[in-house]
């Protein structure tokens, strides 16, 4: 089954988001479809702070590494594009294609020095539009997912900015639409049947079982930062244990008798 049919399945895909080798080995080991990188674990674990603060090349090395260690499907975080001129960002997805990756997430909204601003829609419906054109003459298939950042933000009236945001996605070429944050089920049943696209939400608190999502019309789940985040948790916990007992116990305290 290709990347693209995985999100025509009557079961969602659930994405695992990786950050390294380590966790894309793990996802593949527990029986993961396909894979898909976490621009904030990233940045995260190399220690930049999320919004294109890291170089593409330290993405491209990391998915490079990615690619030879694990057979599974990839596709990458690209966040608004690492360029600001189109073609930058064309000439960056092909060589993120040249490593075998088979699909890219591109976001309307951008980190500046006073925090993260939404792009205007049109703008990045044509830039979308400019990426499919470039990809397509290149010959590169790449599954963009368009992803908008409406209900990220808080926006008033979120739910109608982002249909008309995820009709213009779906005209440029977007080949998925990606909504972190939705949460609600009747916004989601009504994205899922307005915009004609495979519809991606994100792990967020109080959203619906993987069943439920399903029955709401989702086509993609995904993780975002959470386990990631969730794991650096776990870890602190650990090492702050290990000083206060001063026994290595706990680190042992999971294996098997």
């Amino acid at each position: 089954m290709s990347f693209r049919q995985m999100h025509y399945q009557r079961t969602p895909l659930l994405l695992a988001n990786v950050w390294d080798v380590a966790s894309a080995q793990a996802a593949q080991a527990a029986g993961y479809q396909a894979l898909g990188t976490s621009s904030a674990a990233i940045a995260d674990m190399l220690g930049y702070t999320d919004g294109e603060e890291m170089p593409f090349s330290a993405l491209l090395d990391l998915v490079a590494r990615i690619r030879e260690r694990v057979n599974l499907p990839l596709s990458v975080d690209m966040e608004a594009g690492y360029g600001d001129d189109i073609e930058t960002v064309v000439r960056q997805a092909i060589h993120l294609a040249e490593l075998g990756v088979v699909g890219i997430n591109l976001e309307d909204s951008k980190v500046e020095l006073r925090g993260r601003r939404l792009l205007d829609a049109e703008r990045f419906a044509a830039r979308l539009s400019a990426l499919k054109a470039g990809l397509d003459a290149a010959k590169t298939p790449l599954f963009i997912n368009a992803r908008t950042d409406v209900f990220l933000l808080g926006e008033q009236d979120a739910l109608n900015k982002t249909l008309a945001r995820g009709r213009l996605y779906q005209q440029a070429g977007a080949d998925g639409f990606f909504v972190p944050c939705v949460t609600v089920p009747e916004d989601i049943r009504t994205i899922a049947s307005v915009v004609d696209l495979p519809l991606n939400v994100m792990c967020m608190p109080g959203l619906p079982d993987f069943t439920q999502l399903a029955a709401l019309g989702v086509k993609r789940l995904s993780m975002g930062n959470f386990v990631h985040a969730a794991l650096n948790r776990k870890l602190q916990h650990l090492l702050f244990n290990l000083l206060r007992q001063g026994s290595f116990d706990e680190v042992f305290a999971d294996e098997n008798p």
